[in-house]
């Protein structure tokens, strides 16, 4: 309903211009392309009717649609909407996909259909192109198809069959096309690959060979070129990479070499390149920083980390030494501000943080990379117990985020990065309940998410964000 208003309010606007200046029409008056947003949320479709909800998950955007796993009271399916409630439609019977990935115009996902196990589907976005890519683990045995990303057009993904555990895998999108890049940890064992990043060109991964322990891979897509970049630590125990980031031609990420503690490394595929950017929280190997929320803006590094003599604070990172420091120190002293769901926007960082000793009162904050510029956006919730600001995602230069202001329960907020620029968009849930919205993606003009409202259960939900409308103007 709030969806048809919005867009009957402004039809009603355009042929009020339009049929306002008719007579100019044949006195050079044009048709002038302009872009409006502010429209409701409104709920796109009542998937399953009533207040049960189709708990839509694993959005992801394709071609210009969303796509999405939904339950409709018969069971779990692959879904696609163009954000009308007509252009909102069922794709495939009961499959429980998971793990939806666009790879250059063809959706990968991971589902189960009762005959098979858990295996690689793909769809082309029709009911027919929606299928099965390959069973790999024969039966009903499931491959488990995980970490699915693309890399120059082919989808690279974690899986495992009868014959080699979890091993890493490829796919064309044929059944063919679909093989085994290398058992690294050969036999029924499994190296488990994870963590897949994309970068230059090919592929880095962390995997366990059962010699080195799990350390840092790099692949190209073949047997000979899929290689152990660095044994970190040295020997079986590992220094278990993760929390992975390619800037500037080279790959950041979390370990620990066995003397010191988990710490900021970088690779640039080479053993010699593979090195400790700085060890933060000096010490021994009981002594972490921890660096989480890796992130870029600006060809820099962002992150949260802990120094021993701070808690858990924003830092930044060029790539050296030197340039790896503290931003600001926004809980004073061991107390920690916990920086989480660090998100870019006009290059500015926004994330959620707070200034509390005791750990409560996440808000919405901004940086530009400086201490001084470095500041709290709004007090939603004011006090020590905080809004717990979320799901940070930018749509047509605006924040959009979840918020709880004490009295309304968990809402759509957004933010143009001022105090009061940083608004509720709509109680969806009147009253203090929440919609509690999550799962924010943007496709094309729309902001889509998953919410519940009194009526309905957890539905999927939209916002125009920005859309074109054609007004008339006169030709000068």
């Amino acid at each position: 309903m709030v969806f048809k208003q919005s867009y009957l309010s402004r039809g009603l606007l355009t042929l009020i211009l339009v049929f306002g200046l008719g007579q100019a029409e044949t006195q050079g008056i044009r048709a002038h392309e302009t872009e409006l947003s502010g429209s409701e949320p409104y709920l796109v479709k009542d998937i399953w009717p009533g207040d049960g909800g189709s708990a839509p998950s694993d959005l992801a955007a394709m071609n210009g649609m969303l796509f999405l796993s939904a339950y409709d009271g018969g069971g779990m399916a692959l879904w696609k909407s163009d954000g009308t409630e007509s252009g909102t439609v069922r794709l495939s019977a009961d499959i429980v996909p998971d793990q939806l990935t666009n790879v250059d115009g063809t959706l990968f996902f991971g589902a189960f259909d009762g005959s098979h196990g858990e295996e690689l589907w793909k769809s082309d976005g029709t009911v027919e192109g929606t299928v099965l890519v390959k069973d790999i683990y024969p039966g009903i045995f499931p491959a488990r198809p995980s970490g699915l990303t693309n890399v120059n057009g082919t989808l690279f993904f974690e899986a495992g069959d009868d014959s080699h555990g979890r091993e890493l895998w490829k796919s064309d999108g044929t059944e063919a096309g679909t093989v085994l890049v290398k058992d690294i940890n050969p036999g029924a064992s499994s190296s488990s690959p994870g963590y897949v990043t994309a970068m230059n060109g090919g592929l880095f991964f962390s995997a366990d060979d059962n010699i080195h322990g799990r350390e840092l891979w790099k692949s190209d897509g073949t047997a000979a070129g899929t290689v152990l970049i660095k044994d970190i630590w040295p020997g079986e125990e590992g220094s278990f990479p993760d929390n992975c980031l390619a800037l500037n031609g080279l790959l950041f990420f979390r370990a620990s070499d066995g003397i010191k503690g988990s710490e900021l490394w970088k690779s640039d595929g080479t053993a010699a390149g593979t090195v400790l950017v700085k060890d933060i929280n000096p010490g021994d190997a009981g002594s972490h920083s921890d660096p989480s929320s890796l992130t870029a803006l600006n060809e820099t590094l962002f992150f949260n980390a802990i120094d021993g003599k701070h808690g858990y604070e924003l830092w930044k990172s060029d790539g050296s030494r030197p340039g790896t420091i503290m931003v600001k120190d926004i809980t004073p002293g061991e107390g920690s501000s916990f920086p989480l769901w660090l998100t870019e926007m006009d290059g500015n960082l926004f994330f959620s943080a707070t200034e509390s000793d005791i750990g409560l009162g996440q808000e919405l904050w901004r940086s530009n990379g400086t201490e001084i510029g470095t500041r709290q956006v709004k007090d939603i919730w004011p006090g020590i117990l905080g809004s717990d600001t979320a799901e940070l995602t930018v749509a047509n230069d605006a924040l959009f985020f979840s918020a709880d202001d004490g009295s309304l329960g968990r809402e759509l907020w957004k933010s143009d990065g001022t105090e009061g620029g940083t608004i509720l968009v709509k109680d969806i849930h009147l009253g203090s309940g929440g919609s509690g919205p999550i799962e924010l993606i943007t496709v094309n003009d729309r902001l889509f998410f998953s919410a519940e409202d009194v009526l309905h259960g957890r539905e999927l939900w939209a916002l125009v964000v920005g859309s074109r409308y054609y007004l008339p103007v006169v030709r000068r």
